[in-house]
């Protein structure tokens, strides 16, 4: 989970970017700005306009040239130091280059000169920055503060996303969920990432029943996305709402968005545990056919025991016969050969327990079985002799012996009968 956490969070930022606005020294909460308006010369403004066209071209090398030298003009002006503190951030952010763009953002908040929707604007930046730098507790503290200084009324759903997502970075998950839920309250069109770190904190505190309401909701707005149908589905699985789980996962195999292995084989087992063998053989059986399903003993088995438990014999005939063909001994013929010899289909079943005896692989109890079936197999096919041999060697097994002389005595009351 931590893994996808970690991807949400990453998107969520991205997402939450263009909202702009920060903090940094968690000591000034409550205390008042009082910053005069200042305004720069015409010519400071002439080249500020020059290297913002320049940033607009991404030149940003020359650009932060051009701010160097009017920053070692500046003079004692602090109000003209922050302005160019604040472009020379904006072009180190440009430029990827996070450390440096901290850092003029910092010294520019620090001197405490510009207007207040700038430098508001700044402190959102500057917490940004420390949740991208992995800092977390000072990203919390500077947004904090933020919170604290900006009007409520200009508070975006973004800034809570933010909150949430440095408070899952920190594993304060009660904190990350009151955060996200504000911001999906407050905001015409919540974005599906935000849902999802919604859900990934109800994961966290094991609020599951909390989780399949999200899950539900995230349905509803986004019906195609396989995972959340998965996901809803192993919720129920885990409240023991098995009914409510199969509901789902066949829901979603009709709009065909069961596409693994894993999904396939949790429906089919999902019906076959309530009792719907019929549905988890045909489910699983046109996986394997679709190649969705490796093709292998155990998945073929489990086709061919599940037709069985539908009084499908036919089918699970066909099914064992499959895992036959991939099967390295001879269990899965004999299994087929009991059933054959169930519905006297003798020689069927003879060739089924002559495949499991050549195979082998059966341990003694196994073994024994196979000659016992097979005796009966030539007996019903006026194999007479045949049959007594193979009673006879079913007779040097423990577990059939018995069972073999019983045959054995009935053999010789047949032959007896017919002189």
């Amino acid at each position: 989970m931590r893994g996808t956490i970690r991807h949400i969070l990453l998107t969520v930022f991205l997402l939450a970017l263009p909202a702009g606005e920060l903090m940094a020294q968690a000591d000034a909460c409550g205390v008042e700005r009082n910053v005069q308006v200042q305004a720069l010369d015409e010519l400071t403004w002439k080249q500020l306009n020059r290297v913002y066209e320049q940033v607009g071209e991404e030149a940003f090398d020359s650009a932060y040239e051009e701010l160097q030298k009017m920053l070692r003009r500046a003079g004692k002006s602090e109000y003209l130091q922050a302005v160019l503190y604040q472009a020379l951030a904006q072009v180190e952010w440009s430029r990827a280059n996070y450390d440096a763009s901290l850092s003029y953002f910092e010294q520019a908040v620090t001197l405490d000169t510009l207007p207040d929707q700038t430098h508001f604007a700044l402190m959102y930046q500057i917490a940004q920055l420390y949740f991208m730098k992995d800092r977390y507790d000072d990203a919390l503290d500077a947004l904090d503060l933020w919170f604290c200084k900006v009007p409520a009324d200009s508070v975006t759903s973004h800034a809570w996303v933010l909150k949430a997502s440095i408070n899952i970075q920190k594993e304060d998950y009660p904190a990350a969920l009151e955060a996200i839920q504000t911001a999906i309250a407050m905001d015409d069109d919540p974005k599906e990432s935000w849902y999802q770190v919604k859900l990934a904190a109800h994961y966290e505190l094991e609020q599951f029943p909390q989780a399949a309401e999200t899950l539900e909701l995230m349905i509803r707005r986004w019906p195609d996305k396989k995972s959340y149908w998965v996901q809803l589905a192993q919720i129920y699985y885990k409240l023991d709402q098995e009914p409510r789980a199969l509901a789902v996962m066949a829901l979603a195999y009709r709009k065909n968005l069961l596409n693994s292995q894993g999904d396939l084989l949790f429906l089919s087992s999902l019906y076959a545990n309530e009792n719907v063998p019929y549905k988890a053989a045909e489910v699983l059986e046109k996986a394997i056919r679709d190649g969705i399903v490796d093709s292998n003993k155990s998945h073929w088995t489990l086709v061919a025991e599940t037709w069985y438990n539908a009084e499908e014999l036919t089918r699970s005939l066909a099914a064992f016969v499959e895992a036959g063909k991939v099967a390295d001994d001879g269990d899965i013929d004999l299994r087929r050969g009991f059933i054959l010899v169930d519905l006297e289909e003798w020689p069927e079943a003879l060739a089924a327990l002559n495949e499991a005896l050549d195979k082998g692989g059966l341990g003694d109890r196994r073994t024994g079985e196979a000659y016992l079936l097979r005796g009966m197999a030539q007996f019903n096919l006026d194999n007479l002799d045949a049959a007594s041999a193979d009673w006879g060697r079913a007779s040097r097994y423990d577990d059939t012996r018995e069972a073999a002389q019983q045959w054995m005595n009935h053999l010789r009351e047949e032959r007896l009968r017919r002189s």
